[in-house]
């Protein structure tokens, strides 16, 4: 009886526990990793929230006069572009500003459509199992039988450019991974002493899912959510290079790398700060997410 409801007590203090602000804070300290990404993170962030104070120019505005104007500290560059012009003379410095908000957008946007579809359908799909799991499980199957990129690049032409539609995209596309965890993790939490008691007093799904079964997922599932992030931001940076993103005149890493090829041997400056940002956010938010995976994940915290 003891060591039940030890278990009890430990499988319902366990997330909060993890999830304590202060114990983060303090492990966080202990890690340079995982400061490091929050530190890029929070510089990326920080830029989307105050673009337009931070850059200096209007990001669509042209001038053909100061076009291909190499970063300020070649020798032809001028102090009023520091990471020089495209060549529409367009600011690359405040371009790049207002691209993270884009690439933000998607990720985390994204990420929170397919975390929000692909867990209520697991839960749905494993606590209820019979043929609400058969109907799941064949939309999961279905997805993942056709390659990612290939169906990103099929839905992304058949919708057309727009935020809004590269958000639901990858929302959708990506709702597997989140299906297959939140699955798993009912089929297992649903067998456990504590729930079983709780459903032999008469407590109903709609209690016990809430109350049990999330908060055991959520150290995990933001681990999970935080890669998915960083590969939205990525396969963004992918759709806009083929021209498939956003629309031309906003301003998004992908766009300007897609423009930037074309004088890569010329004006270099013009794909390689693009892509020096996409390469920056991605790995401060996996960074970030390996130090989530090492302090929420309860398997690594029995182990140590």
């Amino acid at each position: 009886m003891q060591a039940a409801a030890s278990s009890t007590q430990s499988a319902n203090e366990g997330p909060r526990d993890l999830l304590d602000p202060r114990r983060l804070l303090v492990q966080l300290l202990r890690s340079p990793s995982g400061v490091v990404g929050v530190l890029i993170v929070l510089t990326i962030v920080t830029a989307a929230v105050f673009a337009p104070w931070i850059a200096p120019h209007d990001p669509g505005q042209a001038n053909f006069l100061s076009a291909r104007t190499p970063p300020v500290w070649n020798a032809d560059g001028s102090a009023a572009h520091l990471l020089g012009t495209d060549q529409l003379g367009q600011d690359l410095f405040s371009r790049i500003v207002y691209g993270a908000r884009v690439s933000l957008l998607v990720g985390v946007l994204g990420a929170l459509t397919a975390v929000t579809l692909g867990v209520t359908l697991g839960l749905l799909a494993g606590w209820f199992e019979g043929w609400v799991d058969s109907l799941v499980s064949g939309f999961t199957n279905l997805l993942l039988s056709v390659p990612y990129l290939v169906l990103v690049i099929v839905i992304a032409t058949v919708l057309g450019r727009s935020l809004t539609n590269v958000i639901l995209l990858f929302g959708v596309t990506s709702t597997p991974v989140f299906i297959r965890f939140a699955r798993g993790e009912a089929l297992r939490i649903k067998q456990l002493m504590y729930v079983e008691a709780a459903k032999g007093m008469g407590a109903t799904a709609w209690r016990i899912v809430p109350k049990h079964l999330l908060p055991n997922m959520i150290g995990p599932l933001a681990t999970l959510a935080t890669f998915e992030v960083s590969a939205m931001i990525f396969y963004e940076a992918g759709l806009g290079f083929l021209g498939l993103s956003v629309p031309p005149e906003v301003p998004s890493w992908g766009n300007m790398l897609s423009l930037g090829r074309r004088f890569l041997t010329t004006h270099p400056w013009m794909a390689i700060f693009p892509g020096l940002a996409i390469a920056f956010t991605t790995l401060g938010i996996n960074l970030l997410g390996d130090w989530l995976r090492d302090e929420l994940d309860p398997r690594s915290q029995e182990g140590a």
